[in-house]
């Protein structure tokens, strides 16, 4: 089976869909079965990151060098035109993630779809987003034959709203990455942690607020996003975005990690903290049950002292329990989960 994979997002710093695009290309590359091929028009810095994002994986590049390369994707998936077969090569699949979604001639058509925030919360995500994402999915419930997505819960929410026939949806969990573990290297200092892009979907605000009723440093580990979010106020670090392992380090030192958002597709950042041994305060919003399970102390996202009560009560220390829930997502898993739906 040769599969093309839509890499474009791989060509600005990874945040959720980059960790889960490299992640899911090294579970299929272990999986066995198929011939990967990385395909995506880039500038010339985009296809440096790309190649950095790659390194270590087992996939053939296709990775044309064009200027105003963002401008070109975008154009080729409105107009059609060319088929991805006379750039990418012969293909069984074509898989495309967030905005590229250029015609093919044949082969199995494929997406990925991590959650319906845009449509659900426009106000919560930039105009060009909202147009984007928007047309995206129209293409998506009425072209492809394979639609992705990373929990249950998100795929209940593309038939419910997209009206995508359920036998099209297949789940495909993220995975976690190996340097989320218990043992190892932990950060000093006495605080609870958050985790995410600066945004309003995320909810920082109340996790700040929560922190300061409880008179405990709350550090930050994110980039800087939109809406006028800021991680600042008494007790508040923000240490911006982090390689894996310096992150491993605040999640193991951690008191507790909070993950207030309001909405989420799954909710990695709950699984890697349960995965190095830290208990979790999650929002009891539904869309975080799969991320939770059984483990993580649920509390209302908008109500910071529900939020402060939880923290409490998540106690402190090694969490066996969240580190056997952790095992279950494998990036492995992932890979056999794609393979076994297009081979249907």
């Amino acid at each position: 089976m040769r599969v093309v994979v839509d890499v474009a997002p791989l060509s600005h710093p990874r945040t959720g869909v980059g960790n889960y695009i490299r992640g899911s290309l090294q579970g299929i590359a272990a999986a066995g079965g198929a011939e990967i091929v990385a395909f995506a028009p880039a500038s010339a810095s985009g296809r440096k990151m790309i190649e950095d994002s790659l390194r270590g994986i087992h996939v053939e590049e296709r990775l044309p060098v064009l200027p105003a390369a963002h401008a070109v994707r975008t154009a080729w998936s409105r107009l059609g035109g060319i088929p991805v077969e006379r750039v990418a090569g012969r293909l069984d699949v074509f898989h495309f993630s967030d905005w590229m979604y250029p015609p093919q001639r044949g082969g199995i058509r494929s997406t990925m779809i991590h959650d319906l925030v845009p449509l659900h919360f426009p106000d919560w995500v930039h105009r060009r987003t909202r147009r984007m994402h928007g047309a995206k999915y129209l293409h998506a419930a009425e072209a492809c034959d394979v639609v992705m997505v990373n929990s249950e819960f998100t795929a209940n929410d593309v038939a419910a709203t997209l009206g995508v026939d359920r036998d099209r949806i297949h789940v495909a969990y993220p995975g976690v990455d190996p340097a989320f573990t218990p043992d190892g290297p932990r950060a000093a200092g006495d605080y609870v942690l958050a985790v995410g892009t600066l945004e309003p979907r995320k909810n920082l605000s109340h996790a700040i607020a929560a922190a300061q009723k409880l008179g405990v440093e709350l550090r930050v580990v994110g980039a800087r996003g939109w809406g006028g979010v800021e991680a600042r106020g008494s007790g508040v670090t923000w240490l911006g975005p982090l390689p894996d392992d310096e992150l491993a380090k605040l999640y193991r030192g951690a008191r507790v990690f909070v993950y207030p958002s309001r909405f989420e597709g799954f909710g990695i950042p709950v699984v890697e903290a349960m995965a190095c041994g830290t208990p979790v305060v999650a929002s009891s919003h539904p869309s975080l049950d799969e991320a939770s399970g059984e483990v993580a102390v649920r509390a209302d996202p908008d109500d910071p002292d529900a939020i402060a009560a939880a923290i409490g009560r998540a106690g402190s220390g090694r969490d066996e329990r969240g580190i056997e829930h952790a095992r279950r997502f494998t990036w492995l898993a992932n890979g056999r989960a794609h393979l076994a739906a297009w081979a249907r």
